[in-house]
């Protein structure tokens, strides 16, 4: 019995490559003609005397993600905002991340990630570009059409496998049998469910589209003129500042006199009422009469 699991571990092991090779040989592949003049290529058959042909393949559907970001200088970034979700959900999406923040009391920026189909991407492009002074653009198609039909094959090729070690788990009688083919089961789940994950990635990203979208708010022109050059009240705000500054200064140099003004009084005080009363008077010389 553990002859037989291990070689059909082994052959489930190495069904992948088998399949895919088995891939390879088309209907186009080479093939010897009746006459032996040597290897043509195999043609869709043409019916005798007809001319007709048989139909063609369906092309295979392309898979893109599609993504894009953009920078645009608007009056008023709240509104734009509002706007580029409004335009999200109209075209059937959705927003993936939003960011706000304030530089000064005047000045904010925005930043929001927007997903929509593919169908839309175009059109909301063009919109969200429109809403404002674009500063940047950049977007980027990206095929990915071999990677998804690749995992799709693995993920095919995955299944059988853990279905034939299923099966040799029904048949296994041992012990240890059943403890190797737990494990191999194990292993093997845990590659379809990393290879799923991966289909569900692509399917993502390749039906639905990002718009990175960046606004920022020009500054007004009126405040920059008040900033080049000073007014009226510019000056009278200056010296309430210099006035304001000015009375502190004093205020803190009268706090730091303070104690050596208290020590003084305090001198002056004992010498005025406890020390001269004591002192012997001076007598005054006479002054003759007039």
């Amino acid at each position: 019995m553990a002859v037989l699991i291990g070689a059909s571990l082994a052959l489930a092991g190495c069904s992948a490559g088998d399949e895919r090779s088995a891939g390879a040989a088309k209907p186009g592949a080479a093939r010897a003609d009746e006459g032996g003049q040597g290897f043509t290529a195999d043609k869709p058959a043409e019916s005798a005397g007809s001319g007709a042909k048989a139909p063609e393949k369906a092309p295979r559907p392309q898979h893109v993600i599609r993504t894009a970001e953009l920078t645009v200088e608007v009056a008023d970034a709240a509104k734009a905002l509002a706007a580029a979700r409004a335009t999200a959900a109209e075209a059937g999406g959705h927003v993936a991340n939003e960011t706000t923040e304030r530089v000064d009391d005047d000045h904010v920026t925005s930043r929001i990630v927007l997903r929509m189909p593919q169908a839309s991407y175009d059109s909301v492009l063009g919109k969200l570009a429109g809403g404002g002074k674009l500063l940047s653009r950049k977007a980027e198609a990206k095929d990915v059409t071999e990677q998804v039909v690749d995992v799709e094959s693995r993920i095919a090729t995955q299944r059988a496998s853990v279905a034939r070690v299923r099966a040799l788990m029904d048949e296994a009688t041992k012990l240890e049998d059943v403890v190797t083919l737990e494990s191999e089961l194990s292993r093997r789940q845990a590659d379809l469910e990393s290879l799923l994950s991966q289909q569900a990635s692509l399917k993502d990203r390749t039906t639905m589209a990002t718009i990175t979208l960046e606004l920022t708010e020009r500054e007004d022109a009126a405040r920059e003129t008040d900033e080049d050059g000073p007014g009226f009240l510019d000056a009278l705000s200056g010296g309430w500042n210099a006035l304001v500054t000015a009375l502190t200064w004093a205020v803190i140099v009268l706090a730091a006199v303070a104690p050596w003004l208290a020590v003084l009084l305090a001198a002056y005080g004992v010498w005025r009422w406890l020390v001269r009363p004591r002192l012997p008077k001076r007598k005054r010389p006479d002054t003759p009469a007039t």
